[in-house]
């Protein structure tokens, strides 16, 4: 596999385990809660932070998610457990123990959430609500931090890739598990 490929594969596997759903929803929402970054009312913060939090859950709960076409030729979706795929209702001769909680899992869980704490924290109605003297002195590191935590992370994710195909990314008969 050349350079461009295994690159692509990289933001393939980075997109894959950081939820566009979920950074969508974050972006669309986030303004509205802090007010553009004028959180006058503490309500803003609490319902920012509330956001910030369900968001980070859902990235890493999407990280221990996986699908599998089913006898019925349909796709179905479960919860990787050291068992396997839950709930296993109507899986047929698919063997679902081949799904179980791997090691990469956990690493692909952290670093979707280092990545969207990144994108959320760094986010500049965030830190004008929760830090405003934060965006004056630390320019630089608010500019540098994105893209040096987006590289490793998308090293690892080509070190180590994930072959989950969780809720949203159904599996392809292009795909190898």
């Amino acid at each position: 596999m050349g350079i461009k490929d295994t690159a692509l594969t990289g933001v393939g596997n980075l997109i894959r385990v950081l939820p566009t759903g979920t950074v969508f929803l974050f972006q669309f929402l986030n303004p509205v809660l802090t007010n553009n970054g004028q959180c006058n009312m503490s309500v803003n913060k609490i319902l920012s932070a509330i956001l910030i939090v369900v968001s980070a859950i859902s990235c890493c709960f999407a990280s221990f998610t996986d699908s599998y076409t089913g006898s019925d030729r349909k796709t179905h979706y479960g919860i990787a457990t050291t068992k396997g795929l839950w709930p296993s209702t109507s899986s047929g001769s698919v063997d679902l123990s081949a799904y179980k909680l791997r090691v990469g899992d956990f690493v692909h869980a952290f670093f979707a959430l280092i990545v969207f704490a990144v994108v959320s924290l760094l986010d500049s109605n965030t830190v004008r609500c929760f830090y405003p003297a934060f965006e004056s002195t630390e320019k630089v590191l608010l500019q540098a931090l994105p893209p040096v935590i987006g590289t490793i992370a998308g090293t690892v994710f080509v070190v180590f890739p994930n072959t989950r195909h969780g809720i949203g990314y159904p599996y392809s008969s292009s795909d190898s598990t």
